[in-house]
């Protein structure tokens, strides 16, 4: 066992100059922190078998989630169901940082939508 934060975890990038972090990285389960500039958003997807788990930690979030747009502030959190259809966007002026638990791992379950 170790302490895992973001400066001992595998980091990627991802759309125009977004980060993620895999603090734990299973085949069972997937918890990353992710950090969204202003107006920078995912391509709308679902997973076959992932469910997920959204935790805002700072910032606003708005999910698209099968047609309906929540808007998610930091303390609060979201659950996208296996099959559905979302898309996550930080309309806002600063960053989002947010945890995303996907069980079981969401990589390689990806299906634009």
């Amino acid at each position: 066992m170790k302490i895992v934060n973001i400066e001992n975890s595998e980091h990627y990038k991802w759309g125009n100059d977004s980060d993620g972090w895999h603090l734990h990285k299973s085949e069972d389960l997937s918890i990353i922190e992710e950090n969204v500039p202003p107006n920078e958003k995912e391509e709308r997807h679902y997973h076959n078998e992932s469910q997920q788990f959204f935790y805002v930690l700072s910032g606003v979030a708005h999910i698209e989630i099968s047609g309906t747009v929540f808007e998610i502030h930091a303390d609060s959190s979201i659950h996208v169901p296996a099959k559905k259809p979302h898309q996550l966007m930080n309309n806002g002026a600063v960053n989002l940082r947010f945890l995303v638990i996907s069980q079981p791992k969401s990589h390689g379950d990806r299906v634009n939508a």
